[in-house]
């Protein structure tokens, strides 16, 4: 592959499109909106669910981790994001000629389109609803936040674009773990009060030690924590804990030049993140508002700003 760099959109345009039906081609707009099976036939939920599986067996080859387990289960969906690195993207985008049903990156991701809606569908109830070709098929989810189609193909060609900040992980948990989880049926991991210190000028080492120290019932960050470079790239000038929702989870949070950055931890680490882009003075604060919100005080552009959130987070 060239130097160039590789969007969302060339991807598409490059290794997708050729493939599309000539109506859909003229018209992609029309094709995204129109349902290609209105009468609910079995016969085309099939398709998709034969497309997840032969994505199940075959990905794991083509990625070179025999180990990756793709058991439909949210923890997979985060392992398979981890593992869909941009170098993965241009190797198997070389092998065999983009825009063709040869190439390889095109199978994976047109195939993969298709597991990620079957771990919605298997996992949280969700329901296809299905679009010509079939991997721009959407996934319908109702939460107690609201409802709507994922289009699940989208995630895919975002998360390989080389400008991406969001993985495929961070898209799943952002549009479905989070939307359909039950906060009040997380375990307690810390009972009773607990006030926990400020961490001053952290390093990810220091990070781990306080932990050690304060947080025992924490016994990893989890695979999605910023790596240590990241961590570093952060540049925090402190850090701050908050026990949260009656010890189930506990909130990291801090800032740097750039804004405020708050991290929710549970049993198994890391869970998700926010940002908000705001001033370094005065400081931001996080405080707890009663017994199951947040809230966050920034100044941005020398304006004030408070708002409220849950202790689950956003």
């Amino acid at each position: 592959m060239s130097e160039r760099t590789v969007t969302a959109e060339s991807l598409f345009r490059e290794v997708f499109l050729p493939l599309y039906p000539e109506d859909a081609r003229s018209d992609l707009g029309r094709a995204r909106s129109i349902d290609a099976n209105p009468a609910n036939n079995p016969g085309v939920l099939a398709h998709l669910g034969e497309a997840a599986a032969v994505f199940a067996t075959n990905a794991p080859v083509a990625l070179g981790l025999t180990d990756l387990d793709l058991d439909y289960t949210d923890a997979s969906v985060h392992r398979l994001s981890a593992a869909l690195t941009k170098a993965q993207r241009d190797r198997l985008m070389a092998m065999g000629a983009p825009g063709t049903a040869d190439n390889a990156l095109f199978n994976l991701v047109v195939h993969g389109a298709s597991y990620l809606g079957a771990c919605v569908v298997r996992s949280h109830g969700g329901s296809w609803s299905v679009r010509q070709p079939l991997w721009e098929s959407l996934v319908y989810l109702r939460s107690h936040l609201g409802h709507g189609e994922l289009p699940v193909f989208h995630w895919w060609l975002k998360s390989l674009a080389d400008d991406s900040e969001t993985s495929l992980a961070d898209r799943y948990r952002t549009h479905v773990e989070v939307p359909r989880a039950k906060p009040q049926d997380l375990p307690v991991i810390i009972a009773g009060e607990r006030k926990l210190p400020r961490l001053k000028r952290p390093r990810y080492d220091v990070f781990y030690k306080y932990l050690r120290a304060h947080l025992t019932e924490l016994r990893d960050v989890g695979e999605d924590f910023p790596s240590p470079e990241r961590f570093a790239e952060l540049g925090f000038e402190q850090l701050s804990f908050l026990v949260v929702g009656g010890g189930r989870m506990v909130l990291v949070w801090g800032h740097n030049e750039h804004g405020l950055h708050a991290f929710w931890m549970g049993k198994a680490g890391f869970e998700k993140s926010a940002f908000w882009p705001c001033d370094k003075f005065p400081e931001p604060i996080v405080r707890a508002s009663g017994d199951d919100k947040l809230e966050v005080l920034i100044s941005q552009n020398g304006e004030v700003r408070s708002f409220e959130l849950l202790w689950w987070g956003p």
